[in-house]
């Protein structure tokens, strides 16, 4: 159970995140913060590029910084929709990338945030009901 405390740090974090973003063709900024399940706390923002297909978002940035910080699992996930607003629910491929360190954990929360505050709070399996599963090897 994350506590609001901990909802709050982390849309304030993923906010914060976003103003780092480097999105000079859709001038979308996004920030995520994730919440390992040691209690680290790990951000990213989106990065555009030339080439659409190359640009990396919010929430895989974060996740490979959790990745190489030494933590595998999330515990919850914020996500700021950036100065445009709205909220900003991740991507297909987003989903099914966070799926890979959150498998054990579908009840994980995650919070769309929006620049005026409100936020919707959802889990990986709602976002994500059929998740993709690699089961080579799982007998």
């Amino acid at each position: 159970m994350i506590s609001n405390e901990m909802r709050d740090r982390l849309i304030a974090m993923a906010r914060e995140a976003s103003q780092n973003a480097y999105v000079p063709y859709s001038h979308f900024k996004v920030g995520a913060a994730i919440l390992g399940e040691k209690g680290g706390i790990y951000t990213g923002c989106n990065v555009e590029n030339a080439s659409l297909g190359l640009t990396i978002c919010a929430e895989r940035n974060a996740c490979t910084t959790m990745i190489a910080q030494g933590e595998r699992r999330i515990a919850a996930v914020a996500i700021y929709g950036g100065e445009k607003g709205g909220e900003a629910a991740p991507c297909g491929a987003c989903r099914q990338f966070m799926l890979e360190f959150a498998d054990e954990a579908l009840e994980a929360p995650l919070y769309f945030a929006g620049r005026d505050g409100s936020f919707v709070t959802s889990s990986f399996q709602e976002i994500c009901p059929f998740p993709f599963r690699n089961f080579v090897g799982n007998d």
